[in-house]
């Protein structure tokens, strides 16, 4: 695009993985509600390790991000929040976020 100047519409931009969704402007305000929904029902904890890690790691070369982003999944697995999300998986009911 940037070498082009072509333009692209929105289902061609979720086609190439550009956005994560394209709808029509009367549905926006749902479709956004439903994804920050998605967002607050995860753990409060691995969304702060994930963010951070995301920030850090885009500086990184490709093998240290990789060795980074391992040890954050690891260290974000010993949380609580972790084993409440495999209980509550396992016993088939909502999770219960401590954090």
């Amino acid at each position: 695009m940037l070498v082009t100047a072509r333009f692209i519409d929105a289902a061609q931009a979720v086609d190439w993985g550009l956005i994560n969704d394209a709808v029509p402007e009367a549905e926006l305000d749902a479709r956004v509600r439903a994804l920050a929904g998605d967002i607050l029902a995860k753990s409060p904890t691995a969304i702060r390790y994930g963010k951070r890690m995301f920030y850090k790691q885009r500086q990184m070369a490709l093998a240290d991000a990789y060795d980074y982003a391992g040890d954050v999944m690891a260290r974000n697995m010993m949380e609580a929040d972790a084993c409440e999300g495999i209980d509550a998986f396992l016993q088939q009911r909502p999770p219960r976020w401590r954090s």
